[in-house]
């Protein structure tokens, strides 16, 4: 139940370029991915100020 199959993946695929259209996804991916980098890096921050 927990598993995704590659035809999963590719609907999820599909629908990604019909909403952001094929030019905006890259840009999409690269705000992604720094929005996942200041994430990390707050959670990493949070985690050394909690321990002594």
């Amino acid at each position: 139940m927990g598993t995704y199959s590659p035809s999963h993946w590719l609907v999820v695929l599909l629908l990604a370029v019909v909403l952001f259209g094929a030019k905006r996804l890259p840009d999409a991916a690269r705000g992604v991915g720094r929005s996942l980098r200041v994430f990390k890096a707050e959670l990493k921050d949070g985690q050394e100020e909690s321990h002594p």
